[in-house]
This record gives structure tokens, sequence and C-alpha cells, in this order.
């Protein structure tokens, strides 16, 4: 059995390039959500995948309707993790500040996130649950940071495949099974 993961397609909405409040972030994550894509190849490394599991984000919508021809599976068990200031503030921090701070305030579980590690890691387990108990090779459009989550859970699994610190949009990953 193979699991292909694919990150959506670069998001045409930058980040902020200068010092934001915790309302102009949250602002800019509602643009991001909402914004356009720029599509791109994606090899599928000929592989005849049999299903398509996707976010139903539209970025991550977009790219799975651009690479797989049969039905897709949209899902909010694959959305990304969802981004909440550590405080509110009309002061502006610099962006990777904000970020970094959410980071760090997820990580460790503050109540300021509306997801905890946990709920992360159990949606997950659930998706890949059913993707294995379904038996067939199938893509998985997604986002980063649930990538890297999907990635230890097929790990943990017994699956095989590449190691990537932040993926790439519109690249496929491919993990098998030992098995086969």
């Amino acid at each position: 059995m193979k699991i292909g993961l694919v990150r959506h397609f670069k998001v045409t909405r930058g980040y902020p390039s200068s010092s934001v409040t915790s309302d102009e972030l949250m602002k800019w994550v509602e643009e991001y959500d909402a914004s356009e894509v720029e599509e791109n190849l994606v090899d599928l490394k000929g592989i005849d995948w049999k299903g398509c599991y996707s976010s139903d984000l539209a970025r991550a919508q977009t790219t799975a309707e651009t690479v797989y021809e049969g039905e897709i599976i949209f899902l909010e068990e694959l959305r990304e993790i969802r981004l909440s200031p550590l405080f509110r503030s009309n002061r502006k921090l610099p962006f990777f500040l904000h970020i970094t701070f959410i980071r760090l305030a997820w990580w460790f579980n503050h109540r300021s996130q509306p997801e905890s590690r946990r709920e992360i890691e159990e949606r997950i387990r659930s998706v890949v649950d059913r993707i294995i108990h379904e038996g067939e090779d199938v893509l998985i459009v997604g986002h980063g940071g649930i990538m890297m989550f999907m990635r230890k859970e097929l790990r943990k699994r017994g699956f095989t495949g590449p190691s990537f610190r932040r993926p790439s949009n519109g690249k496929l990953y491919v993990y098998q099974d030992r098995t086969g």
C-alpha cells in the first residue's frame, strides 16, 4: 500500500512584510485561507492512485482537483492547524514574532490555542486508520503542518518514505508500507 502526501499549491497571498497587530494577523489568516493558488505540475510517479482525500480548505481543494481526476473525499480533519494569537494587542509586532509566540503557545498546550497537539494527533490517527482500513493506494492533499504529523503517524505504522523539514508546495511525497 502506498500513501502519497501532497501539500497544496503555493498561495498567491504573501506573508505580511511589516509588523502587524493581533487583529491584522487574524485578518491575514482569513485572506490566506481565501487566497488563489499558483498551480504547478505534480509528478504522480506513475502510480495508479485509487483514491484521494483532501482538506476541505480552498487551496487544498483546488490542488486535489487539479492533480486527481477521480472522486475526492474532502475532510475537515485534514485542515491546517489553526492559528490564534497568544494575546490580543493593538501593539504591532513583526509577523515572525507573532508566529513564534503562537507556535510556542501551541507546543506547550497554552489555553489561547484552539486545538492541542493531542487533538491534532488524534484527528490524524483517525484519518490514517480510515485509509489503512481501505487498503488502497491513495493521495492525501493537505497542509504543511498536518503533513508533518501525517508523516510521523505513517512511520509509526511501518511506512517508509522521505523526510522533510518543511514540505514543498505541489510536490508528492510517497510512503509505502514495509510489507508491500
